[in-house]
């Protein structure tokens, strides 16, 4: 049965493609591809070409048009030509087999899309039992309806390709299929043990988040690469695994954090993302318990990215799914050291100036409208001390609130 692609990280040279739609305006879809780019590089593979169509939708057929297909068909042989081989083309949305299938047929180099690309990220990130076979789980889900062209290579094998009891047929059809069921029986019975596996992981965890005594809970979300494992290991003066890539966390790691002598659990979660596959969120609902559970959200944000407003809304609209929309939120804005800002000129002729913002400056902003909201540098460690007496405050409050006041005292002079 086929593996997964990129199992094993190369430097393979990617061709992205995406659309212009009425729902998709070009500026947005340059900001996907850009992510998708990020996405490709973080997998191990460099970008060499971007095509874009402008398109009133995706083709059932091709997903873009037939002349666009041809000429990224004849691009892939020019390269080749040059000897510079391409080794996958990339779509910015998830393809169904059949698109995948034509879509090969005529370019003959590996396809992807951004839910197989995502996958990928993140079977390679995984590291604990837990996470790997989350990741699992979700790329059977992926496989299960696209086992049909796992078997393409059988048409190839003889003349008859009819649904009739032609000669043809005979020899072709019937272990074709019999090799598909067996396929499909082997994924969904390897579905079922990985989904028990789940459920034994989810009772540990119920068992150990019991275990955890009279403790606020505060998980740091949102989006991806925004700097939640850097402010997680400033508060929590820990080493969990940071660096400048897409889902540098996938393991939910959860740290007792005393801050002036109040003890709380901080958990780092797994970063979100535009288009964030159904089959992830669903695989890692054990993961994701740690954001249901909490009693405080800390939402980061990446002030420097150009669409981070947008960032902001994908999160919103993440935790309004899992529920968690009316649960307690700070903001914090983090790398406010990388945020720019672009100085209007007296007229239009003069070329634009950006300049580093201050921290004064940015508290007249209508970001500092937002409740409950901070502006820190996570790497220049700017304004932590405010962030944490703030989260002192949040933390005390709630303590109070969800415990009996006399307990709060009992478990501070405890841990004096």
């Amino acid at each position: 049965m086929k593996e997964f692609v990129i199992s094993e990280v190369k430097a393979e040279t990617a061709v992205l493609v995406g659309l212009i739609t009425p729902q998709q305006s070009e500026a947005k879809t340059k900001e996907y591809l850009d992510e998708l780019e990020f996405l490709a590089d973080t997998a191990g593979a460099v970008t060499v070409k971007r095509f874009t169509q402008k398109v009133q939708g995706p083709s059932q057929v091709t997903y873009v048009g037939k002349g666009k297909l041809q000429e990224i068909a004849q691009y892939i042989r020019d390269e080749e030509e040059m000897e510079r081989e391409i080794g996958m083309v990339i779509f910015d949305d998830e393809l169904s087999a059949k698109q995948i299938r034509n879509i090969e047929a005529e370019l003959k180099v590996k396809i992807l899309d951004r839910t197989s690309l995502i996958l990928d990220i993140f079977a390679m990130r995984a590291q604990t039992a837990n996470a790997k076979t989350q990741v699992e789980l979700a790329q059977y889900r992926y496989m299960l309806p696209r086992l049909q062209r796992l078997w393409t290579h059988l048409e190839r094998q003889g003349g008859g390709s009819g649904s009739g009891g032609g000669k043809g047929s005979v020899g072709l059809r019937g272990p074709g299929e019999t090799q598909l069921e067996m396929d499909r029986r082997i994924i969904l019975s390897r579905m079922s043990l990985l989904k028990e596996r789940l459920a034994e992981i989810d009772k540990q965890k119920v068992t150990q988040r019991k275990n955890r005594g009279r403790l606020i809970r505060v998980a740091l979300v949102g989006y991806t690469n925004v700097g939640k494992s850097t402010i997680m290991n400033l508060l929590s003066k820990s080493e969990v695994f940071a660096e400048n890539k897409l889902f540098a966390t996938l393991d939910t790691t959860v740290r007792k954090v005393v801050v002036e002598n109040l003890p709380f659990l901080l958990a780092d979660t797994v970063g979100f993302i535009r288009k964030l596959p159904t089959d992830l969120v669903d695989s890692f609902k054990s993961t994701l318990d740690e954001v249901r559970e909490a009693d405080l959200l800390v939402h980061v944000v990446d002030i420097s990215h150009p669409d981070f407003e947008d960032q902001i809304k994908v999160v919103d609209k993440t935790l309004a799914d899992l529920d968690c929309a009316q649960k307690p939120q700070m903001i914090i804005f983090n790398k406010i050291d990388a945020y720019t800002w672009e100085e209007k000129e007296e007229d239009d002729l003069t070329p634009k100036t950006k300049r580093n913002i201050t921290l004064d400056e940015l508290q007249q902003t209508w970001m500092a409208k937002t409740p409950n909201c901070l502006f820190i540098s996570a790497r220049e460690k700017t304004n932590l001390q405010e962030m944490r007496d703030t989260l002192y405050k949040t933390v005390r409050q709630l303590h109070v609130q969800k415990y009996p006041y006399n307990d709060f005292l009992y478990d501070i002079q405890e841990q004096e």
